[in-house]
Formats: structure tokens, C-alpha cells, sequence
């Protein structure tokens, strides 16, 4: 497998894997689960399966950890993991998984915004990177509201597979009281809020504890003790915390596969092919969401899902290729900064050899001035 197929075929593994995780939480949760329950579990796997790579791959280097460094992954554990997921997972239950999915588009869009309105980033209206990325954050807004406040007709009804594990979700959609179709979107769109939130505050963790799968590890075991301490004020029933097999393959699955491996192949992706190569795959997320709620769970497609979808899709890509446009604008000015002072030093010695003055000395003055 060559070296640009292999992060390909990785990244769409990744948004498989996320498409199974919002399908196999909506049918726990339906089933009876509780999302906080199921977000503890989560959590505990998660920091199972991610500790060892710390343990392997940084055991040398870890740097120190310094109190303002534990500070910042605290926050993360709270906006990036806890909040979030409770976010997350309670307007999935109360929405469906392609709504879902598709308002995870925001992000990059919500993220831009935070970071202009937090002086981190320009808009940059006069380039046309800035006005893709502008038009394209409204879009992806445009989108998330119609997926919020409309649905329209039905145009693609349920297909009538026999799943045992999704006789209630697909009873709950036939009965249309699978949740409050405001409240869920809404919910879902807080989460993508306090994920770019995240976003925004990870890269402070990077530069203070350069360990990302330490900090990783650290970040999950403190949401595991936040999510633990919030379900068990929420729900005193200890029948709540029992894994029936469908239950514990759900926790597995989405501790496992979404948190520890996903983090590790995008990790991966990222270093080869940078954060942009990674965010473009997430409209495949959607559609693989879509078909599995579609053929598994019995879900209907509404006019207003289909073209918020479209809208939100379409938003996130003039957003990145606004975002290409920009980085390769600031590579190409640090090129021509580069060249003019290279021909600078090269004008300076030729004027030294003209003038007998030291060739050496002029050439150490001209690179002190780079």
C-alpha cells in the first residue's frame, strides 16, 4: 500500500468507526442505558486502552509535568471529554444519528469563530481565502438551523430490516417519539461549541507536555472521575450500572475502537498529511451514518435533513479550502522573505569583494541580520 493510499484507507476506517459509535449509542440509550452511565464506561475503557501506548512509546521521553501543565489538561478532561460527550450523547438520544453526524460539520466553522472573536486568528475579508471561509462558516450555520428547526416531507421512508437490537428505535421513529427534535439538535450543536473550545486550548498542551498520548491518558482518567462522580448524582439506581451483552460490547466498542484507536490513526494521519487532509473526511462520517441508521435502525430521511446536510457539507469545504488557500499564501511569503534575503546577503558579499573589505566578516554581519 503506497504512502498516500495508506492515510486514506485510515481515515476511512476512522469516520466507520465513528459512524458505528453514533449507532450503537442511540440503540443502547434507546434500549434503556443511561448516557451518563454509558459515558463512564466509555471513559474507563478509553483510559485503559490508551495508557499503554504512554506507557511504551513515552516512557523516555515524557517531559515533566508542571502544575500549570495538569491545569490545562484538567480543563481539557472537562470541555473536551466530559461536557461535550454528556452533550453529545444526550442529543443523540433525543435526535437521530444522521442528524447527529452532520452538525459534527460545524466544528471547523464554530472553531474559526472562536478563535477571531479570541483575536487568534483574521478574517481576512480582502483575500479570497477569508471570504471562502466566511461564506463557508455561514453555510455550515445556515445548515445546522435547518437541521435544528425543519424537517419537511419524508423522502426516503424506512426500510424494513429485521434487527432485534433495534426493534425500539425503530418503534420509537415509527411513533415519532424518539425525543424532542429541538432540544437534540441543540444539544449536539453545544457539544461542537465546547469541542472547538477544546481545539482551541489543546495546542496550549502540546507546547507545555509534548507527551500526547500521556496527556491523552491523563485527560481521559480525570473525565472518567468527573463523568463517574456527575452519573452517579444523576441516577442512585445501581441497576443502571449493569452491562447486558449488547451494553458491554457498546462501551467496548466506543472506549476501544472511537477513543484509543481513533486518536491514534488520526495522530497518525495528522503528522503525514496535516490537520486539513483529516478534517476532509468528515462529510463520509454523514453518509456512512445515514445508510447504517437508514438499514439498521429504521430511521426516515426528511427533506430539511437532506439539504442541511447538503448545506453544511458544502459550508465545511469552502471553509477548507479557504483555510488551503491561506496556509499556502503565508508558505509561499516565507519563501519570497527567504529568497530576497538570501539575494541580500549575496548583493553584500559581492560589494565586500569590490571593496576589499574581509569576505568572512561580511559574511557573518549578513547572517546575524537573518
Amino acid at each position: 500500500m503506497g504512502k498516500d493510499s495508506l492515510p486514506f484507507f485510515l481515515m476511512v476506517m476512522v469516520q466507520l468507526g465513528g459512524a458505528g459509535t453514533a449507532i450503537i449509542s442511540k440503540l443502547v440509550m434507546d434500549e434503556g442505558m443511561d448516557p451518563f452511565v454509558h459515558l463512564s464506561y466509555r471513559q474507563i475503557f478509553a483510559t485503559i486502552s490508551i495508557a499503554p501506548f504512554a506507557y511504551f512509546f513515552e516512557r523516555k521521553t515524557r517531559p515533566k509535568l508542571t502544575p500549570s501543565a495538569l491545569f490545562l489538561i484538567f480543563l481539557c478532561s472537562i470541555f473536551g471529554v466530559t461536557a461535550m460527550q454528556m452533550t453529545y450523547l444526550i442529543g443523540l438520544k433525543n435526535s437521530t444519528a444522521t442528524i447527529t453526524t452532520a452538525l459534527a460539520n460545524l466544528v471547523p466553522a464554530i472553531t474559526f469563530l472562536l478563535a477571531v472573536l479570541s483575536g487568534l486568528e483574521k478574517v481576512g475579508l480582502r483575500t479570497k481565502a477569508g471570504q471562502a471561509k466566511v461564506l463557508g462558516t455561514i453555510l455550515c450555520i445556515c445548515g445546522a438551523m435547518l437541521l435544528s428547526l425543519y424537517h419537511g416531507k419524508v423522502v426516503i421512508g424506512q426500510l424494513r430490516i429485521h434487527w432485534k437490537y433495534s426493534e425500539q428505535t425503530s418503534k420509537n421513529i415509527e411513533a415519532n417519539t424518539h425525543g424532542n427534535f429541538f432540544l437534540g439538535p441543540f444539544l449536539v450543536i453545544i457539544s461542537t461549541i465546547v469541542y472547538s473550545l477544546w481545539l482551541i486550548i489543546q495546542p496550549r498542551v502540546n507546547e507545555r507536555y509534548a507527551a500526547p498520548y500521556s496527556s491523552t491518558t491523563l485527560m481521559c482518567f480525570m473525565a472518567s472521575l468527573e463523568c463517574v462522580i456527575v452519573a452517579v448524582c444523576v441516577n442512585r439506581d445501581k441497576t443502571a450500572w449493569s452491562l447486558n451483552p449488547i451494553r458491554a460490547i457498546s462501551v467496548l466498542y466506543n472506549g476501544i475502537i472511537s477513543s484509543a484507536l481513533a486518536f491514534y490513526l488520526m495522530t497518525w494521519c495528522i503528522k503525514r498529511k496535516g490537520p486539513l487532509y483529516v478534517s476532509v473526511f468528515l462529510p463520509l462520517l454523514l453518509v456512512i451514518s445515514a445508510f447504517l441508521s437508514w438499514t439498521l435502525l429504521g430511521e426516515k430521511l426528511y427533506f430539511g435533513t437532506i439539504v442541511g446536510s447538503i448545506l453544511a457539507v458544502i459550508g465545511l469545504y469552502g471553509f477548507l479550502w479557504g483555510k488551503k488557500k491561506e496556509i499556502c499564501h503565508v508558505k509561499e511569503e516565507k519563501v519570497l522573505k527567504e529568497k530576497n534575503q538570501l539575494t541580500k546577503i549575496g548583493l553584500e558579499l559581492q560589494f565586500s569583494e569590490k571593496t576589499n573589505v574581509n569576505p568572512n566578516q561580511s559574511f557573518t554581519n549578513a547572517q546575524s541580520k537573518i
